[in-house]
């Protein structure tokens, strides 16, 4: 009944092991001068692959926040004046949630560059 499953993994699972080693019976491997990132000439002082602090996280989703509004409010404003009133109540609304995501950015420190 599941034959066919079991053959597609075992192929996939053969072709994988025998690129893996493919590559390492055959890499050369280049030396450090040509791996490094280049940076205005100067060697580099951590890893490319380092990891970002965590308050960059916070900036990161208040981006978000403000280029999800701008999505939003684009094609708000070529339909508010067909829609009226109740429009620009539900963009006065969507604004104060956006507001207090921000106010909550604020308090959390994403706001603090230093």
């Amino acid at each position: 009944m599941y034959a066919g499953a079991a053959s597609m993994v075992l192929v996939a699972v053969l072709i994988v092991a025998g690129l893996y080693l493919a590559h390492r019976a055959l890499a050369i491997a280049s030396s450090p001068l040509e791996s490094l990132p280049f940076q205005s000439g100067w060697q580099p002082e951590e890893h490319a692959l380092s990891r970002y602090h965590v308050r960059w996280y916070l900036a990161t989703l208040l981006f978000l926040a403000f280029d999800v509004e701008m999505l939003f409010m684009y094609p708000w404003s070529v339909v508010v004046t067909r829609l009226g009133a109740t429009a620009i109540v539900e963009m006065f609304v969507f604004l104060g949630a956006v507001f207090v995501a921000v106010l909550w950015a604020w308090r959390e420190g994403a706001l603090r560059w230093a």
